[in-house]
């Protein structure tokens, strides 16, 4: 991983390259994604096993591969693959906000920068690279809407449901209004708005506490919707619902004006996206978690009553005074 930035700033080649996929309507979160279509979800590392978070994830989608694998030379190289001679490499950034330090008594302590330090890497997709395994997705074992269901119960939020095709969160009511079920034209389209507005719902005060003051086509709005198109495409992703942009394509001239007049937008709108997807989904992690506790309960009890329907364990005289068996049976 290099130290030195690149010539041009990784912020305005990012944002340059998103400007131009607005405009023609292929940025990544303008794409609606089909739940029932074999996707490889988000980009991902084959090697660390973990997928790229904000900017990063939002860059290398931007790209345009349905195998979501990128990794660096280095990596490659020490799992037996190669990167083909002259493939030019796409850089990501990262930032270090604390390193661990000794303590007076010897003992590692975290401590936080005053200022990030920032790297940069350079990853290679996996079209790139000779050897590597062919890319299978993974297989779905829930019930996409099922679990989305889950997610939005365990979340608490209040959702209203109304006739008419308005779907909104009202900061001032903290309620989040939706079409009624049977208006939209599938259940997966239902729950990909309900966890688009669910995106907006956390940035009330009293959870991540984002600027919700936006009048509507305001630019503080604009700026929110950014904010919960991305998330409820990793989310719509993590969870198998899909993701439908239809609706959010007035705000486009906006993204596009805010990324003009500062490319690092982005980044903060990436940033804060993946805000959004920890907070939401730690309700789905809630969910399983209490899910796991009900079967191991369900267990408990199901031994418990073959317990108390079990025979009655025969006395040691009786046992004793039962005939012995026959030599030809005995084992």
């Amino acid at each position: 991983m290099a130290d030195g930035a690149p010539k041009q700033s990784y912020a305005e080649r990012v944002a340059g390259q998103l400007i131009e996929q607005l405009e023609a309507g292929t940025a990544p979160w303008q794409k609606p994604w089909d739940p029932t279509v074999a996707a490889g979800g988000m980009p991902q590392n084959p090697v660390s096993e973990k997928r790229y978070r904000g900017i990063n994830a939002v860059y290398l989608m931007a790209q345009g591969h349905a195998d979501p694998r990128w990794c660096t030379y280095k990596q490659a190289e020490g799992e037996g693959w190669q990167v083909r001679r002259g493939e030019k490499g796409t850089s990501v950034e990262y930032w270090q906000w604390e390193k661990d330090e000794k303590g007076p008594d010897g003992k590692k302590l975290t401590v936080k920068l005053e200022r990030p330090k920032v790297f940069w890497a350079t990853v290679f997709h996996a079209s790139q690279i000779d050897g590597i395994p062919e890319y299978v997705p993974p297989v779905r074992t829930w019930d996409p809407n099922e679990r989305a269901e889950a997610l939005l119960k365990a979340s608490g939020a209040w959702i209203e449901h109304r006739d008419g095709d308005a779907a909104f969160y009202s900061p001032a009511s903290d309620r989040i209004i939706l079409p009624l079920v049977e208006l939209f034209a599938t259940d997966d389209r239902y729950y990909a708005t309900a966890l688009h507005e669910l995106g907006h719902w956390t940035g009330h005060p009293s959870r991540l506490a984002r600027d919700m003051t936006g009048t509507f086509a305001s630019e503080s709005y604009a700026k929110e919707e950014l904010r919960a198109e991305i998330s409820s495409l990793m989310v719509g992703n993590e969870l198998g619902i899909g993701h439908d942009p239809g609706q959010h394509a007035a705000y486009v001239k906006s993204w596009i004006k805010a990324l003009k007049e500062d490319p690092r937008e982005i980044f903060r709108a990436a940033a804060d996206a993946e805000k959004i997807h920890g907070f939401v989904m730690a309700f789905d992690r809630q969910y399983a978690q209490e899910q796991e506790q009900r079967q191991d309960q369900n267990r408990s009890t199901a031994k418990e009553q073959e317990e108390q329907h079990a025979p009655a364990p025969v006395p040691v005289a009786a046992r004793q005074a039962r005939p012995q068996r026959q030599p030809e049976m005995a084992r």
